[in-house]
């Protein structure tokens, strides 16, 4: 649902911080054991929010982390202990799992047919579990990685269930790339020792896509180099805005204006609850046209698609308030007469935006990068850590991983910004590895047509957690 915050499913992270069918109904699942998905409904996750910096499979810290009851770790662990204790009896399915999404697995014996065929699970880390939420990689047949996601209903019963199946080689990934979205922009690159990204595998790598709310990378590069020039610093105070606020995803757009945080804590938010509002905050307090240069100055190869560079209450406002005609009027209008228009659409209230489930001019009103261009965006970031007073660039950008779940001790720095719109969908890492390498994975889907269901973006995870491990492998 476009407006309303994703609900998010958080996965193990070692840090206080996802092709259609790949991952196939349980009952009819075949693909060489690779996924299964319970429920045609969006059961375990909202599929897309525009602009939601995570994918639906994760999430900042997550709402449902805090639970006191943490019901779906518990129906986890069921299923877990489930698929090495084969078959399962009729009770036992009856008192773990609702009778809807049991007729969807075929019935019991469905289930424990399909179980079987993926493997007994080992979890890789200890997943993530809240009240209606559960995720986190595990091992299963054949020695495969498999992402799983579950979620609960109200009485704490099984009530959708995805796994998917990471690709184990480069042929793999590209035809999993093919079935996840008709538009595929992949790389993966390696920043070598002088400093330029070389491609270590890509498909359509140089080929822009919008990026949803990962065009938040741009934001925080014009704040680091505004705190280079003294013209801000970390600490800067800035309040709340009313006329500044935008929607979910984030929670900055609940606290009262006149409330005052730093610009450090705006970044963080901005990056790891991908807020954005704190994200608009920060584009007013910098100036537009410092986004704009620093899109320039981080790598962009086509900076005119970035510009002028919008809000985020900008693109709610063309895309959910009298469109298609308010829409059609902007793109209408030749590049550089646009800008004027956007007074007028930060004017209107939010409370006329819409909610939209369907793709709307993602090619045309979105922010937009290359995989190549995203690798010198994290370049030009990495650069800055290094810098005395920079610290936060890193900070900010390390607080979530994104559900990627690698170990902490062979990949000891993980960045993370992803993003989507219905239609879009994106997740990007950086990771340095014990051994000094450092690479970036980029993953762009794209559907003009289609809103993309909750199995892409799983499916999404999946390819950029292949593309870390193989390319250092």
């Amino acid at each position: 649902m476009p407006i309303n915050a994703r609900t998010r499913a958080t996965t193990a992270s070692r840090k206080p911080v996802t092709s259609h069918e790949q991952v196939t109904a349980l009952s009819a699942s075949r693909k060489r054991a690779t996924a299964l998905s319970v429920s045609r409904t969006r059961a375990v996750a909202v599929a897309v929010v525009l602009l939601s910096g995570v994918t639906a499979c994760s999430g900042s810290k997550g709402r449902d982390a805090t639970d006191a009851a943490p019901a779906a770790g518990r129906q986890l662990d069921w299923i877990v202990s489930a698929s090495r204790h084969l078959p399962i009896s009729d009770a036992d399915a009856k008192e773990h799992i609702a009778s809807s999404a049991l007729t969807a697995f075929g019935g019991t014996a469905g289930l424990s047919k399909e179980l079987s065929r993926i493997g007994p699970l080992t979890a890789q880390f200890p997943p993530t579990s809240g009240r209606t939420r559960a995720a986190g990689w595990f091992t299963a047949g054949h020695g495969v990685s498999v992402f799983g996601m579950f979620s609960t209903d109200r009485a704490g019963r099984i009530a959708g269930l995805y796994f998917a199946k990471q690709p184990d080689s480069w042929r793999d990934l590209d035809a999993r790339l093919r079935e996840i979205a008709p538009e595929v922009s992949f790389a993966t690159a390696e920043i070598g020792k002088k400093g330029r990204c070389r491609v270590v595998h890509g498909v359509n790598a140089t080929t822009q896509r919008p990026l949803g709310s990962a065009f938040k990378l741009y934001v925080l590069g014009a704040l680091s180099d505004a705190v280079a020039r003294q013209e801000v610093a970390w600490d800067t105070p800035l309040p709340i805005n009313d006329a500044w606020k935008s929607l979910p995803s984030g929670t900055f757009q609940n606290k009262p204006a006149g409330t005052t945080m730093t610009l450090a804590q705006y970044a963080d938010a901005m990056i790891s609850n991908s807020d954005n509002t704190a994200a608009d905050h920060l584009i007013h307090r910098l100036g537009r046209e410092a986004v704009e240069r620093e899109v320039g100055a981080l790598g962009n190869r086509r900076q005119d698609a970035d510009r002028p560079f919008l809000t985020t209450r900008e693109v709610f406002t063309l895309k959910g308030s009298g469109y298609p005609a308010r829409a059609k009027r902007y793109l209408a209008l030749p590049a550089k007469k646009r800008a004027a228009t956007l007074p007028a659409l930060n004017s209107t209230p939010l409370s006329g935006v819409t909610a939209w489930q369907h793709p709307r001019d993602i090619g045309t009103i979105e922010w937009f990068a290359s995989p190549t261009d995203v690798c010198a965006a994290f370049k030009g970031l990495n650069d800055r850590t290094a810098v005395p007073g920079q610290a936060n660039v890193g900070h900010a950008l390390s607080l979530y991983d994104g559900g990627i779940g690698l170990d902490p001790k062979a990949y000891p720095t993980v960045w993370f910004k992803g993003g989507g719109e219905p239609g879009v969908l994106t997740a990007n890492y950086l990771t340095k590895t014990s051994g000094g390498r450092t690479f970036v994975t980029s993953v762009m889907l794209s559907d003009p047509k289609n809103a993309f269901p909750v199995n892409a973006e799983l499916n999404m995870l999946a390819v950029a957690r292949a593309g870390i491990q193989l390319a250092g492998s």
